[in-house]
């Protein structure tokens, strides 16, 4: 093997080193540029009223928006993915606290990652899952937000989150966002969703997909649209507020 072929894995963690430093330069321009809003917020009632925390439900396109929103300390499960590898650092950056796994399909990984999930909501923190992750299909939510929160009684917060100025990778499988600096980033709250002891699993995750399905198709139609019709609708800028709910291609 010659000396090339030494360096070669050197040159590709150095480049590798160099993309996730831009990323995170360029996140924490966003976070701190961003501009939330927030409708239908029912986190500080939960609180109030329960002494317990919640777990956010979202879609996998808006993981990126998503980290802006949570609070230090939040639970995110993250795939084993390169995309979740790129999200790792920018999770870890504002506070939260990533755990590597699936949600979804029942793997070793996914239910010791879920454990792990568990025990952190019961320590008294909140979480976050990308419920359609991580491999889709877009909008088709897993079981694992119903499992945590019929394992820890806490309630699960639909959200879908509308950055104003964004970027859209029409051609991923989930179609990701990615917010802009200085965006205005809408964040739309459906109503908690609780498991009992007793509530069907496959109950309550339908309930949590039926309420992602009416906020994006309500406060984002035309992504809404998109993503369930496969279209491309390459970059796009959000509607003014006085238009909120649709969308329209950048010029």
């Amino acid at each position: 093997m010659n000396r090339a072929e030494l360096d070669a894995p050197k040159k590709l963690r150095l480049i590798k080193r160099i993309e996730l430093f831009g990323l995170k330069c360029f996140f924490n321009v966003v976070r701190r540029t961003a501009r939330i809003h927030v409708v239908n917020d029912r986190r500080d009632e939960i609180r109030y009223h329960s002494d317990r925390q919640f777990v956010y439900a979202i879609l996998h396109a808006h993981q990126v928006a998503a980290v802006a929103l949570s609070d230090p300390n939040t639970g995110a499960l993250v795939s084993r993915s390169r995309d979740g590898d790129l999200l790792v650092p920018l999770l870890e950056s504002c506070g939260c606290v990533p755990i590597r796994g699936s949600s979804g399909r029942g793997g070793k990984g996914g239910a010791t990652a879920l454990s792990q999930l568990i025990r952190h909501c019961q320590d008294g923190h909140p979480a976050v899952i990308a419920v359609d992750g991580p491999k889709g299909p877009r909008g088709k939510v897993q079981k694992g937000a119903a499992m945590l929160a019929q394992k820890t009684g806490i309630p699960i917060l639909p959200v879908v989150l509308v950055a104003r100025q964004r970027w859209l990778f029409a051609k991923a499988w989930d179609r990701m966002q990615l917010p802009l600096p200085f965006c205005r980033l809408d964040c739309h709250f459906g109503d908690p969703v609780y498991a009992s002891e007793t509530d069907c699993l496959d109950e309550v995750t339908l309930r949590v997909e039926a309420s992602l399905v009416r906020l994006e198709q309500r406060v984002d139609p035309v992504e809404a649209e998109a993503a369930r019709a496969g279209m491309a609708v390459g970059p796009s800028v959000a509607a003014p507020a006085s238009q909120e709910g649709t969308l329209r291609r950048a010029a």
